[in-house]
């Protein structure tokens, strides 16, 4: 029986504009993008040049600090441009995609019969190590580190995200077979929520299931991993998004690289709210097109309202994102008499508008602060939403000062920046608390070195 897990803090917010579990065909795409950004943590290095062609599976850039680690194409085509930013930053490599698809055959592998080293190698060899991250620092893994256990989390409770259950549906084998690939490297945890009913995933083999009781941000991996076996300094442990994990299933099923997802395109401004079936890397026009309610003042991000990246329509689906959410800029908001009206339609966690008395409802949020950043005050505030063993505040006022010993004393090496997400949102003094927490593991990862 799976162990149960109660959290007593959080906060569900529930926004208009949730994906209907349906899928919604696209039209064919001419060209596709890997991004680097979206492996946080490796400095790429290109080997492949304008004019190669490649297939499914071939690299397309490596972990310059560690080449064997590759990050494989999505499509088979040819490679049409190598953008790069300021200083000659890698921003994505493009590939125009071939009518019909060729993939490289890394051959089909019983997963019981592999070895730790023989899982690790068959990952590297497809260009998919990459896709799982480590902790501490919350960077992409690199072959050089030994993990004390591997956490996925199959619960997805941030606002308008996509519903895991609903992608896992007719990827069951796919599914099983990742994580019995990972337990061949580490001891494997699985978190699922309350409501879920999957017996794939309640019943996974190969795994200790833990269920999770409470609100948001309970689906975090770094919340379950407090929860369940916290990091200490000198350890590591890896997480896997679900969608990895079956990435990887399909590796050893079929000896083939399929970065295909269900991707859920919600929000307010999304006319037909519904998943999409598209690969990694996939452009965002092509997701959105003919799907919004209009296309100036929105905010348009790879992944949720709380944690996705700003984009804009010419950008291309991250490795790691499971919905696209279009939300108002509120850059042509006009409010008469602003905060001091009654806001009936707007939302407050601490009940500052009237809206809280007309009982559980779904908001249309636009993506402005409402109010400028200020000397951060110490209220409590981040310790209502965030259900981890740490002092919150205090370790955000050590990554501001710059206090390397503070910071470990606290509990750096066990958190990540979307953990910080629902503080951000609560947070009285405006600050961009997964910034600063990006900005703090990253200080430490290079004093570290």
């Amino acid at each position: 029986m799976a162990n149960v897990i109660k959290l007593r803090r959080g906060l569900d917010i529930n926004l208009i504009g949730k994906a209907e579990e349906k899928l919604t065909e696209l039209s064919n795409c001419e060209e596709f993008a890997l991004v680097p950004e979206a492996f946080v943590g490796i400095t790429p290095k290109v080997v492949v040049h304008e004019g190669d062609v490649v297939k499914a599976g071939d690299a397309l850039f490596v972990n310059k600090a560690f080449p064997e680690e590759k990050f494989a194409s999505p499509v088979s085509g040819t490679v049409t441009a190598i953008v790069r930013g300021e200083r000659r930053k890698v921003l994505c490599v493009k590939v125009r995609a071939d009518l019909n698809q060729q993939y490289v055959d890394f051959g089909i592998k019983n997963v019981d019969e592999l070895t730790s080293e023989e899982v690790k190698k068959s990952l590297l060899d497809a260009g998919l190590f990459g896709y799982m991250n480590q902790l501490p620092y919350a960077i992409a893994t690199n072959p050089s580190t030994t993990p004390k256990a591997i956490f996925v989390s199959a619960l997805r409770d941030m606002p308008l995200a996509g519903n895991f259950e609903y992608e896992l549906k007719g990827n069951e084998e796919a599914f099983q077979t990742g994580i019995s690939a990972l337990a061949k490297i580490a001891k494997v945890y699985l978190g699922v929520g309350k409501n879920q009913s999957n017996q794939t995933l309640l019943s996974a083999k190969n795994a200790e299931v833990n269920v999770f009781d409470g609100k948001c941000p309970a689906g975090n991996v770094g919340v379950q991993i407090n929860h369940i076996d916290p990091v200490n300094k000198g350890e590591v442990v890896w997480t896997v998004d679900p969608s990895a994990v079956i990435f990887f299933g399909r590796l050893f099923l079929t000896g083939k690289v399929d970065l295909r997802k269900k991707v859920a395109v919600a929000g307010s401004e999304v006319k037909d709210p519904s998943y999409v079936e598209v690969l990694v890397g996939t452009p965002l026009k092509a997701i959105l097109e003919g799907n919004l309610k209009q296309t100036e003042h929105v905010r348009i991000l790879n992944g949720n309202p709380l944690t996705g990246i700003k984009s804009s329509i010419e950008d291309y689906l991250h490795a790691h994102v499971s919905e696209v959410t279009v939300i108002p800029e509120g850059d042509n908001v006009d409010e008469l008499l602003g905060w001091i009206m009654p806001r009936t339609k707007q939302y407050s966690a601490n009940h500052s508008y009237f809206s809280w008395l007309f009982g559980k409802k779904a908001y249309n949020l636009d993506a402005r602060i409402k109010g400028g950043e200020r000397h951060m005050i110490m209220s409590g505030e981040y310790d209502k939403v965030l259900p981890m063993d740490i002092y919150s505040e205090y370790l955000i006022k050590a990554i501001i000062a710059g206090d390397i010993d503070k910071q470990e004393q606290l509990g750096i090496y066990e958190v990540s920046p979307e953990d910080f997400a629902l503080a951000e949102f609560v947070d009285s003094s405006k600050l961009p608390l997964q910034k600063i927490v990006r900005e703090g593991l990253n200080t430490l990862r290079k004093e570290n070195a």
